[in-house]
């Protein structure tokens, strides 16, 4: 009897054997999840109102730079900056949409040419784009990031 209990706990303890699998660590399972993500890329644009019954991703992401640009538009379109800059038709401006929906906007123009005021022209969008429509941020994974796109802003 105590050769059979020996023999089964020889096997039970040898059986153990196949059940031990090699866990691979935390650290480099996230390094490995990781280099996976695009991060240039963002899951979901950002959005509006407006914008955000639209299914198809494309259409929405069309609609979302179609609203932010005729809103710009329309803001400027009675401005100053006309005037100052009679020969400015188009102005870069940067936009920034934060993670907690807030958004910033700025201008380059200095890639373009060092004619313009830059500041000047900052100024003015700020205080035309202070109020601006509220803009839902982008998602990366499920959550909300921040994001930055120009717009080539055409002053008619």
């Amino acid at each position: 009897m105590k050769k059979i209990i020996f023999l089964f706990l020889i096997i039970l303890l040898q059986g153990c054997q196949y059940f031990e699998k090699n866990v691979p660590k935390k650290e480099e399972l996230l390094n490995k999840e990781l280099k996976k993500i695009n991060w240039l890329e963002v899951d979901e644009f950002p959005s509006t109102l407006h914008c955000d019954s639209i299914d198809d991703k494309i259409t929405r992401k069309q609609c979302f730079f179609d609203f932010m640009t005729q809103n710009i538009q329309d803001k400027l379109i009675t401005d100053s900056i006309k005037i100052f800059y009679p020969k400015l038709d188009t102005i870069p401006v940067k936009v920034t949409v934060f993670a907690n929906a807030s958004l910033s906007f700025e201008t380059d123009l200095l890639k373009y040419s060092s004619d313009y005021d830059t500041e000047k022209v900052d100024s003015i969008l700020q205080s035309k784009l202070s109020n601006f429509p509220s803009v839902e941020p982008a998602i990366k994974r499920g959550i909300k990031v921040k994001s930055q796109f120009i717009l080539p802003i055409i002053l008619k």
